[in-house]
């Protein structure tokens, strides 16, 4: 089992940027697909960002295409998710999940972190 810990959130004016971190305890991502999710109040928990387990294919949501780019390190104990040029629809809370097949669906993953807010101000 791993155990996923989200860090790096805070408030960010729109046009900023920000690095949220997912670090893995228990055991690392090896064999993992890492997914990117966030969930705004009143919302559903929406697909952002996805890299799978070699580190070599990166998935993206359209909305965030071009803005965020998801990265994991050579020890695969720590995925990062590198948002810029940020907006107010950005604001939510951020998660990342693990998954060993799967990209898009937040059924698909197994194991999730307990999230980290994020807050774009106008």
């Amino acid at each position: 089992q791993v155990q996923l810990v989200e860090s790096g959130g805070g408030l960010v004016q729109a046009g900023g940027s920000l690095r949220v971190s997912c670090a893995a305890s228990g055991r690392t991502f090896s064999g993992y697909a890492v997914g990117w999710f966030r969930q705004a109040p009143g919302k559903e928990r929406e697909f952002v960002a996805a890299i799978n387990w070699s580190g070599t294919s990166t998935y993206y949501a359209d909305s965030v295409k071009g803005r965020f780019t998801i990265s994991r390190d050579s020890s695969e104990s720590t995925v990062y998710l590198q948002m810029s040029s940020l907006k107010p629809e950005d604001t939510a809370n951020y998660y990342c999940a693990v998954t060993v097949s799967g990209t898009y669906y937040p059924d698909e993953y197994d194991y999730w972190g307990q999230g980290t807010q994020v807050t774009v101000s106008s």
